[in-house]
């Protein structure tokens, strides 16, 4: 048990150091003692155990105060890169969007393809392709439209993908862990990513795609609620009675939106709402969304957000889902 504990602490203080590095990119001893709390000593024996591992590494010599120079280390990002693949609609094909990523969130590589419907042997080229070229590839994240439950496509717009057990083939054929998220949680988590918004806040996202049913991805005390069985925000089952598959005219779009958003936060009372949607502006949806208030009293009211980019959310939520995994757990 005494052996466990050290080893616990041990793991407690390698993290610290490690994220003070990552946060500040290049430090000497002396200043990650200060950053961390953590005695000179212990530090020295940490960053030995870094660098041996190729996380950090030496750089330049710097003056100190009266003594001999300083050696500063730098962070490598590079250590341990994240493959994140994307899927979408795109003129009735699959685009598949390959991206490599360092632990800086920077963009090594990237390639884009489109296919008629989903064939396994394509994302497998696609990833065999990543990993020939990046050999420090540790994590694939992969996002798509739809929902999962247990690694296997349970509901999605693409009929080839679902009943596809995607966590276990990708691990069985390349050794690597794999993150699999759907669209609209992947959504809120890169909102809330982009905002900082990883504390007590509750965020729900909703979205409209052109004429296809509405998804939710709820985003609660900095965690995804994913329901029974990852159902949790399926809001196209609410009984409203709509052809989601039909256009729609804004005004009724409006009123629906309204009547989903009241739905939610009388479950939720989530602080904020982000509606992905492209059929109102900004002041259109404020005089339905005013109007609607009047007519239905609510305890309290939500910041409603219009956003028109659910892509760029939903590519930065895959890109700090996957990076997350690429943080060392901590067994306690």
């Amino acid at each position: 048990m005494k052996n466990a504990n050290a080893n616990l602490m041990k793991e407690i203080n390698l993290n610290n150091v490690r994220q003070v590095m990552k946060r500040i990119e290049t430090a000497t001893k002396p200043q990650l003692a200060s950053l961390t709390g953590l005695s000179v000593v212990t530090v020295n024996s940490l960053i030995r155990e870094l660098f041996e591992r190729g996380e950090i590494y030496e750089d330049e010599t710097v003056p100190s105060n009266g003594g001999r120079p300083a050696l500063t280390y730098r962070y490598n990002y590079d250590f341990s890169l994240g493959l994140v693949i994307g899927m979408k609609d795109a003129q009735c094909k699959i685009l598949i969007s390959a991206t490599v990523i360092n632990l800086e969130d920077q963009t090594i590589f990237k390639k884009e393809q489109s296919i008629p419907v989903f064939e396994q042997e394509e994302l497998f080229q696609l990833i065999e392709e990543c990993l020939s070229q990046h050999s420090d590839i540790k994590v694939i994240g992969i996002g798509l439209p739809g929902q999962v439950m247990d690694g296997v496509v349970a509901v999605s717009s693409h009929r080839e993908l679902e009943g596809v057990h995607i966590i276990q083939l990708v691990e069985q054929r390349f050794g690597l862990p794999v993150l699999l998220e759907n669209d609209v949680n992947a959504a809120v988590s890169g909102y809330c990513a982009r905002h900082e918004l990883e504390g007590n806040e509750t965020v729900v996202s909703v979205y409209f795609p052109p004429l296809h049913p509405p998804g939710m991805g709820i985003h609660l005390d900095g965690q995804l609620v994913r329901g029974k069985n990852g159902m949790a925000g399926e809001i196209k089952f609410l009984p409203l009675a709509i052809n989601w598959y039909a256009s729609m005219e804004s005004t009724a779009f409006a009123d629906i939106a309204c009547r989903i958003i009241q739905s939610v936060n009388a479950i939720l009372a989530p602080q904020r709402v982000v509606m992905y949607q492209e059929l109102l502006t900004d002041k259109q949806w404020e005089q339905h969304w005013q109007s609607y208030q009047q007519q239905n009293v609510m305890p309290s009211y939500p910041d409603v957000v219009l956003e028109n980019d659910f892509q760029h959310d939903f590519e930065a939520g895959m890109r700090w889902l996957t990076l997350k995994q690429l943080t060392p757990s901590l067994n306690y």
